[in-house]
């Protein structure tokens, strides 16, 4: 059934749907843990007990996404062996080191301080719980730095040198760590996931403020987050082009994929808004360009030239159409994120921010757009990237184990059944847990034994309101 199947085909997409589904709970993982620290750290400065309030509610949401994270993590290292073994074996000495760093400083320090932060409130006070904060969340910035250092040394490869056999083995591990382009990528990505974050909980405070204006947990958690969008959406557009810089310098045909330059521009290169790149064909159809704005962009300069992939031989071309719109999809949700920080500072200033429902409507819609942000900017990032898997040196087709396709496709059919059947009650429990409004004396993970409710349902069986924590805990 499964022969006319490319095995390279199937791994691929095999590997593309895993880490996607992967993705997703670190991009919020990342920044809940920081947001958590932060909601703590004002308790703790303020003793305003709302911001331990939004701590409790928050915590349990990022105790199942982080669990979820973890698991989901587990089968990237599977496919690694088995799909991908001959890649595993040539880049091994340098990869393997970099993901095992990952586990003795990352994973270690979030696993060694989870359970404080989740259960220790009660038990080992204020100053050491918020220790155990700033751990997790130290630890989940560690392992971003860790992954995306083997992840750019893939990109932007140095530090190494080729032994008898073919394989990379390390000769500097500063520049393997810090490579041309990691610099740029830890940045942005660690911006995308506080940005992915901020929609979260900007929505769920937008969704609850169409309900009850009036509820303190929810005007604290809607102005946090749309505080957070506008200072960091500039920022991230900022580092953006930056890092779009640096891949013209090192990974100019990426650019040209993402820009859909099939053709050399001597004279100054238009910025394609919108059109269909045909790859057989070799030229963009039906485009709508703005002339010479693309030199603009990457070179500062109206007439600056620009080469086209009329100039790579076309086996190193990457699929174009791939790239090129989901490049268009991440810059566009970030105009979207940027307009929706610069509304809410309007609001802010008409001192509407709580009381404009179109605002509100706006910020629930956007909820989901930073998911789907950072897996365009992945898929332009690791497509771009091809025929590649470490850039310019060893190939895609080059990497992929010895299998029959009907192999890959069957354990291929195995990841997704069980994904959508496992992480899809994951996520409908984070809904859930959502659907209800932050109430005063929002329990915390320590004594959790009563049902909530959620608006318009029956009793479920859920992490509920504490009312063991006293008051000395709360600041009151």
């Amino acid at each position: 059934m499964f022969d006319s199947f490319d095995a390279l085909i199937l791994a691929r997409f095999q590997f593309a749907f895993t880490v996607s589904f992967h993705f997703i709970f670190p991009a919020l993982t990342i920044g809940l843990a920081s947001y958590l620290a932060v909601l703590e750290g004002l308790w703790l400065w303020t003793g305003r007990s709302v911001y331990l309030d939004l701590f409790h509610y928050w915590v349990k949401i990022f105790a199942i996404n982080f669990a979820m994270g973890v698991v989901s993590g587990i089968v990237l290292s599977y496919q690694f062996g088995t799909n991908w073994s001959v890649f595993s074996d040539l880049a091994g000495p340098v990869v393997g080191p970099l993901m095992a760093y990952e586990v003795l400083t990352a994973f270690f320090l979030e696993a060694g301080f989870l359970g404080i932060m989740l259960f220790g409130l009660t038990r080992v006070g204020k100053g050491l719980h918020f220790t155990a904060t700033l751990a997790v969340a130290l630890g989940t910035l560690l392992s971003s730095f860790w992954i995306l250092a083997a992840n750019s040394w893939m990109q932007t490869p140095a530090g190494h040198v080729m032994n008898e056999v073919g394989q990379f083995v390390p000769q500097d591990w500063w520049q393997i760590i810090f490579t041309a382009s990691f610099p740029y990528r830890l940045v942005h990505t660690v911006l995308g996931s506080y940005l992915t974050t901020a929609l979260v909980v900007g929505a769920v405070g937008a969704w609850h403020l169409l309900r009850n204006r009036n509820n303190e947990g929810s005007r604290v958690m809607f102005a946090m987050a749309m505080g957070m969008l506008i200072v960091t959406a500039p920022i991230q557009i900022f580092v953006g082009d930056q890092h779009g810089l640096n891949t013209l310098e090192h990974q100019p045909v990426k650019i040209m994929a993402m820009e859909g330059h099939f053709e050399s521009h001597p004279d100054g290169a238009p910025l394609y808004l919108f059109g269909l790149p045909d790859q057989e064909a070799g030229t963009m159809r039906y485009a709508l360009a703005i002339p010479n704005l693309g030199s603009l962009i990457l070179k500062h300069s109206l007439t600056a030239p620009m080469d086209g992939l009329d100039t790579v031989s076309r086996e190193d071309w990457p699929p174009v159409a791939i790239v090129f719109w989901s490049f268009r999809i991440m810059v566009g949700l970030g105009m979207l994120m940027l307009t929706l920080g610069a509304v809410a500072l309007l609001a802010r200033m008409r001192g509407k921010l709580y009381d404009w429902p179109l605002l509100h409507r706006f910020a629930i819609v956007m909820g989901p757009a930073g998911f789907v942000a950072v897996i365009a900017g992945w898929v332009t990032t690791e497509v771009g990237r091809q025929p590649y898997t470490i850039y310019g040196l060893l190939r895609t087709a080059d990497s992929v184990s010895p299998l029959d396709a009907p192999a890959v496709a069957a354990s291929l059919i195995a990841f997704i059944v069980v994904y959508f059947a496992v992480f899809s009650v994951g996520v409908w429990y984070i809904l859930r847990l959502m659907a209800h409004a932050p109430a005063p004396h929002e329990s915390g993970l320590e004594n959790d034994t009563t049902p909530i409710r959620t608006a318009g349902t029956t009793p479920v069986a859920a992490i509920a309101p504490d009312r063991t924590l006293g008051a000395e805990h709360r600041g009151e």
